[in-house]
């Protein structure tokens, strides 16, 4: 089954938030032409993952000393009910990962980075091995496609003054890429100057504002619609 896994981050609602509109449309669009029993939603700012404790970091190590150990075997080497609790909160998210076809993030930049909810999605989800073939070493997320749709209240883009200021673009491209997503499969949508409408200071900016919006939208659109058809052409194969 065709599958979309959507995660928002922002700690805005639907109404204030860019990210969440741009990835509203992408996952309508999706189940438009897909249905909704492959589509699975987290709201990781309404839903915060728990930040991994001591004893994640005591399981992730002892699992990591062993070398390549299948997900089914590592609730075995849990050491008492903390490592326990701590598996139990990271496997599901892992599963969820790994079942996708298609990894859907928002993103908004806070302080010219990622925010604290997305940022404890990831270090949950990145436990040693957990997205390795234990037999082969094989990458998981080889085929995996990820849309990564952000929202900056200002302008970082290449060439602007503020380029270098941005933190966020640069770390997920390295993080998806390290975790074993394939260069090819990871897709960056961005909307600039999302604040000049109500900062003052940016009002001059407006027309774009509006244009860099209009653009996300339609690449939105196509990436969705683009995910739909490469899922229909792999399953008439």
């Amino acid at each position: 089954m065709t599958s979309l896994l959507h995660l928002d981050s922002s700690a805005s609602d639907h109404g204030d938030s860019v990210t969440r509109q741009l990835t509203a449309l992408y996952a309508d669009t999706w189940r438009c032409l897909h249905g909704s029993a492959g589509y699975r939603y987290r709201d990781l700012a309404a839903e915060p993952v728990p930040l991994v404790s001591p004893a994640f970091v005591s399981l992730g190590i002892r699992v990591e000393r062993r070398g390549a150990v299948a997900l089914p075997d590592v609730a075995e080497m849990t050491e008492g009910p903390a490592e326990e609790r701590e598996w139990a909160l990271t496997l599901p998210l892992i599963a969820e990962m790994r079942a996708a076809e298609t990894v859907l993030v928002g993103v908004p930049m806070y302080n010219y980075s990622v925010p604290a909810s997305l940022k404890a999605w990831i270090d949950r989800v990145t436990f040693p091995g957990a997205f390795l073939d234990a037999g082969t070493g094989d990458h998981l997320l080889r085929r995996t496609n990820v849309v990564v749709v952000t929202a900056r209240g200002g302008c970082y883009a290449p060439g602007t003054p503020r380029e270098d200021f941005d933190f966020q673009t640069p770390y997920l491209r390295a993080y998806f890429t390290d975790l074993g997503v394939a260069p090819e499969n990871l897709c960056f949508v961005g909307a600039e100057m999302t604040r000049a409408s109500d900062v003052p200071a940016l009002a001059r900016f407006k027309p774009l504002a509006a244009d860099s919006l209009a653009t996300a939208r339609t690449a939105v659109s196509e990436l969705a619609g683009r995910a739909a058809r490469s899922g229909a052409a792999a399953r008439t194969r």
